[in-house]
Parts: structure tokens; sequence; C-alpha cells
């Protein structure tokens, strides 16, 4: 890597870093939204399965929600890792994050020289505004996956029209992009939290194919896409018709 590349992402990862260091308590509020608890989680548990004695790593982890999670599901380790430093504050402390550790990191360019049994990513290849910054991404996955470790996370869904985008307000966010949405283009995401506090930040379009075909070119033995999953208590309860039928959010699992 040269060292134009070098400051290129130094620069990028500052940037997120302060984007997210002003947004830090809202988005930690946010995790409190219906969607959150009844499809999100419920989906990365579902995707995760027995994570009993394994070794995880959770890239862009925020302020360490589904570390902690994971960690009381009997993960033998659990590094959280995120580019917002206070994000990572928030993690440290907070009940529990005893059993965790956490620390500031660059997920295009992290290299802890540790292998990991999973790698958690949620919401981090929305990120990549290009093949290029995905293929990173998935490097450094890859990178820190044992033969045969899994990486699994709930991203922005790719097959999910620019139509539907306004219409998940009751669900406490709504999606934003150009009608002519194109590779790279910004998908902005506006959350609505119960205190009253509004925020908004950019998540990149990227096709389906452009993630198979990365995945592949990085080395991965397998990729799927997985449909989102509504805790069973909520079953027949009309209020999610709109968010299951037209999903925002898709599940992912690749096998190194």
């Amino acid at each position: 890597m040269t060292n134009s590349d070098q400051n290129k992402k130094a620069r990028k990862a500052r940037a997120q870093s302060a984007e997210y260091d002003e947004i830090a308590q809202s988005y930690k509020t946010s995790k409190q939204l219906d969607f959150r608890k009844k499809v999100e989680e419920y989906t990365l548990i579902s995707l995760v399965g027995d994570v009993s004695g394994l070794s995880i790593l959770d890239l862009a982890c925020g302020e360490g929600i589904y570390s902690r999670l994971l960690k009381s599901f009997g993960a033998k380790e659990l590094l959280g890792v995120d580019v917002s430093s206070e994000m990572i504050q928030l993690a440290k402390t907070h009940k529990g994050r005893e059993q965790c550790e956490f620390q500031v990191g660059n997920a295009s360019c992290l290299d802890l020289n540790r292998e990991f049994d999973l790698v958690i990513g949620m919401y981090l290849l929305n990120y990549a505004k290009s093949s290029e910054e995905l293929s990173q991404f998935c490097s450094t996955v890859f990178n820190h996956l044992r033969k045969g470790g899994r990486f699994i996370g709930v991203n922005d869904n790719p097959f999910n029209t620019v139509k539907h985008y306004p219409f998940y307000l009751k669900y406490g966010f709504t999606k934003h992009s150009s009608e002519d949405r194109q590779e790279g283009d910004p998908i902005t995401y506006t959350m609505y939290n119960s205190d009253s506090s509004t925020f908004s930040f950019d998540n990149y379009y990227l096709s389906s194919n452009t993630h198979r075909r990365t995945f592949n070119e990085v080395g991965f033995t397998s990729f799927d896409w997985h449909p989102i999953l509504l805790d069973p208590s909520e079953s027949g309860n009309p209020f999610w018709d709109v968010f299951m039928k037209n999903p925002p959010i898709i599940g992912f699992s690749a096998t190194k």
C-alpha cells in the first residue's frame, strides 16, 4: 500500500470517527427501537447459532450491544472494534463491559495479528462506496478468520428499491437516495428515537453482484444473503407487514 493510499484511509477514518462521535449517544438510544430488537437482533442471533467457546471479533461494534450479548451467550473471547472513539468509550463504560475487550480501529486496514472463529459485521459493509472499499473490508475479515471461520452480519438491503424508502417511518427511520440509484450512491438513514432525538447518517449502495464478486475475489469459499427474521413473539402482528414484505435490511453469511 502506498503512502497516498494510507493517507486516504486515515483521512476517511478520521471523518467517520468525527461523524459517529457526534451521534454516538443517539445511535446507542436507537438500539431500543422495536425493529432493532424484534428483527435486527433476532436475525443476528438466528444466523450466528451456538457461540459457546468461540472467539469472536465484532467489527463496527458501535457501543458494544452485540459484543456483550454474544459474550453472555458463552463466547470464549469477544473483541469489539469501531472507528469511533466515542462509541468505544460508551462500550467501555457500559455495564457488562468487563467481559469484552474494546478498541478503536479502522476496519478497512485493521491488523490485529490474531485469528477468530467468527467475525460479526453489523452494518459494516454498507459503508463501502466502491468495490475497492468493499474489498478492503472483506480482506480485513478474511485475514482475521481461521480456516473454516464464518463472517455473519446484517446490512442495508441492496434488493430494497428506492420507491419503498419512505415507508419505514412508523418503525423509527426513513431512507432516502436518488431515484436512479447507482453503485456508490449514498443512502441516507434518518432515525427517530423514542426520546424525540433525531439523527442521520449515510450508507452506500452496492449491488448484490458486486458483493458476491468481491467475496469470491477475496477468497471466501461461500457468500449468501439471508432474509431477515421476525421474533416469533410478534407473529401475526400486522404492524410488521410493510417491514417484512419490503425489508430495508438483510442478513448475510460467508465462510473462509
